[in-house]
């Protein structure tokens, strides 16, 4: 949408100089009309350059999910649509989530349904969310709707923040130990070389690996930063094409321990998507493809998205995902009963409560084998280079006795 300036007075003959964010001209002067303005002057507001430093819009989990929830209720209790989204509007505390809700109380006031509102602002509201607000509203169960997604987007977060949170530990854990050995390297090695070089001996070669590395950082930390960062960069980049997102997807999923929670979590997401969406009345073709996209792994959206060519031609759910290997056979073996008994949803919800603990399961072990394992790597790492500054003087104390 563009940013209109406009000018126009009251009925008591104030002028009135704003900004309002609607998709034309003529939208700017109908909604003033609709609230009784004389229209002076509109004109489209000059582009403002603005950093934002939030991801996904500013807009958090959290704040949609409260919002949700205060809908569901608002909703359930009888209040006209518009004016239950006009006093979401008003209360939130989001800035950004208030502005997008006042443009949605504008499109549904110009004849828009809640869901084709709510898609215009993909970074706000999800696939899942439209589409399951599209059910709600044709089932007239919109509440109940709301009330499903609340408790989804809560789940699933707090899935989300599990697996982020067994990366915190090693991410510390690494710093500390790159930022102890770049300070061995630039300020204490170089303490010793001068001392060795004063006695002019022959030194060990774990000595002399140690001050090359030593003088390497020294001299070319610029080469080896420009290095690191092209790296990142490419990476980053191969992983934004489909060959190279496949590719890392799926070396992720076959690492050791990290792999396993990563797959846990990846099915819990997949089941507990699916079954909030099957059971919201959302079709199981649509429901699979939304699946697919909000997967969050290239491997699993691949395997989904072949099951959903299976059962538009015809055929189960369960065989596609079988063939992929990346779902586990209790999996598939309660989705394939799922499907004879036409309890799909219910299963999934199962199995996506299952998956929930074996998430938490996996984190608790992850933790408590980095753990020794940083810390032995940090000591061999750092006591090695000690033990190498070290050897010269052993060989002089050996030299002078």
């Amino acid at each position: 949408m563009t940013v209109f300036q406009y000018t126009a007075r009251t009925l008591k003959g104030d002028l009135v100089n704003d900004k309002i964010d609607l998709p034309s001209r003529d939208d700017v002067i109908a909604h003033l009309r609709k609230n009784r303005m004389v229209v002076v002057q509109v004109r489209a507001a000059p582009r403002e350059f603005k950093l934002n430093f939030k991801f996904g819009g500013g807009v958090k989990t959290r704040d949609i999910v409260v919002m949700t929830r205060q809908f569901a209720t608002m909703i359930n209790a009888g209040l006209p649509l518009v004016q239950a989204l006009d006093i979401l509007a008003q209360q939130t505390e989001n800035k950004i989530l208030a502005d997008v809700t006042r443009q949605v109380v504008y499109d549904v006031e110009s004849g828009h349904t809640l869901a084709d509102a709510l898609r215009k602002h993909p970074r706000a509201f999800s696939d899942l969310y439209v589409n399951m607000v599209a059910a709600g509203e044709a089932g007239g169960i919109l509440d109940t709707i709301l009330v499903r997604l609340a408790q989804f987007l809560e789940k699933n977060d707090a899935i989300v923040r599990k697996v982020k949170g067994a990366m915190v530990y090693p991410a510390v854990i690494i710093s500390v130990a790159v930022i102890a050995i770049s300070v061995l390297l630039i300020f204490v090695i170089p303490t010793f070389q001068n001392m060795f070089a004063s006695v002019n001996m022959e030194l060990p070669l774990p000595t002399r690996i140690v001050i090359g590395m030593s003088n390497l950082l020294k001299n070319y930390w610029w080469a080896i930063i420009g290095a690191i960062g092209a790296g990142v960069f490419g990476l980053t980049r191969y992983y934004k094409t489909a060959p190279g997102r496949l590719q890392i997807d799926r070396v992720l999923l076959r690492l050791p321990v990290l792999g396993d929670v990563l797959r846990k979590s990846a099915v819990s997401r997949f089941t507990r998507t699916l079954g909030t969406l099957i059971s919201s009345g959302v079709s199981i073709l649509d429901g699979l493809e939304i699946t697919a996209r909000t997967a969050g792994n290239m491997v699993i959206h691949n395997a989904v998205m072949e099951s959903r060519a299976s059962i538009a031609g015809g055929e189960t759910i369960a065989q596609p995902l079988a063939k992929s290997k990346v779902f586990p056979p209790m999996v598939i073996s309660m989705i394939a009963v799922g499907e004879q008994t036409g309890g799909m949803d219910e299963m999934l919800s199962k199995i996506a409560d299952f998956y929930d603990d074996e998430v938490d399961a996996a984190v608790s072990t992850l933790l408590s084998l980095m753990e020794p394992i940083m810390i032995v790597v940090l000591g061999v790492v750092v006591g090695g280079m000690v033990v190498a500054m070290y050897l010269p003087i052993f060989d002089m104390v050996n030299a002078v006795q």
